[in-house]
């Protein structure tokens, strides 16, 4: 009887199998796991022509639902690997940059620098945080009721892109930033949201032990973030915007003269660079 039995269970294991076999399809082992892998290229926009076209919307710091079928493509050129650009990372194409708020942690595992996405955009919001252009969810500031872009459900934007391609860290490099175009709106227009380096400069508040993000309320904190100025330049003008939070906001500042690269952002008329980690400032020998 057990034998009986033992040979069932075996034919029934069979046929399972076999069935299995016809309908079962291996997984691509080639295609990322993350992402709508079903999103195809259509309507793809410029970032230029996705900011031109909700400009009045981002001035005015307002909040947009987007609504036509329409896409855009860029590269990733920053990301929360070190903890400054929480919750968010920058997207840049040959036209211009926006900045994309998710409400998920760790972007970096699946967005590196220099990986490739596709954005379809409809469903989501578009604003302005500082008159910076960004793309995310709905929030609610609770002082004042106003709705603003915040961050997106990491869920809904797991149907909205899909990863383009391998990754390549050296697709886009950093533009230099014209200082003589500090105060020009078109230049922080055109240029707010872009990996750029600013050449050989100073930290004004650098002495060796000095840091850049204390905690401990020996520098002003504003909304968990402390800002840093350089010597000759207007901390109305630019500064360096560094999250209490970061993976390096207790690394003393350089002293002497640096190479400073990051994501430049805008508040107003301010710009913020945001370094990616500690390794985007360069002494220079």
């Amino acid at each position: 009887m057990k034998e009986l039995k033992h040979i069932i269970m075996v034919l029934a294991c069979t046929l399972l199998a076999s069935c299995m076999g016809d309908d079962y399809d291996a997984p691509n082992l080639n295609e990322p796991p993350y992402g709508n892998k079903e999103l195809t290229e259509t309507n793809v926009l410029t970032i230029k022509q996705l900011k031109a076209k909700y400009n009045s919307t981002i001035a005015s710091n307002g909040m947009e639902e987007i609504t036509e079928d329409m896409q855009i493509k860029g590269w990733v050129t920053g990301n929360d690997i070190e903890g400054n650009l929480y919750n968010q990372f920058a997207l840049q194409d040959e036209t211009g940059a926006i900045i994309i708020s998710v409400a998920q942690g760790a972007l970096y595992g699946y967005l590196p620098v220099g990986q490739e996405v596709l954005i379809s955009l409809k469903g989501l919001k578009i604003g302005g945080n500082g008159n910076q252009g960004q793309i995310g969810g709905v929030y609610t500031n609770k002082r004042t009721g106003q709705l603003q872009v915040g961050r997106l459900n990491r869920y809904v934007w797991e149907r909205h892109y899909k990863l383009i391609g391998s990754v390549q860290p050296g697709k886009i490099e950093p533009t230099v930033f014209d200082v003589s175009k500090i105060s020009n709106r078109q230049y922080m227009a055109e240029h707010c949201g872009k990996l750029m380096t600013l050449k050989n400069v100073r930290l004004k508040e650098a002495d060796g032990k000095a840091v850049f993000a204390p905690n401990d309320r020996s520098a002003e904190i504003r909304a968990n973030a402390v800002n840093r100025t350089l010597t000759g330049i207007s901390s109305s003008k630019m500064v360096i915007h560094t999250n209490t939070f970061a993976d390096f906001a207790n690394q003393p500042m350089p002293t002497g003269s640096v190479d400073i690269t990051g994501i430049f952002t805008r508040y107003r008329d301010t710009w913020q660079i945001l370094l990616r980690s500690a390794n985007d400032i360069k002494p220079i020998k």
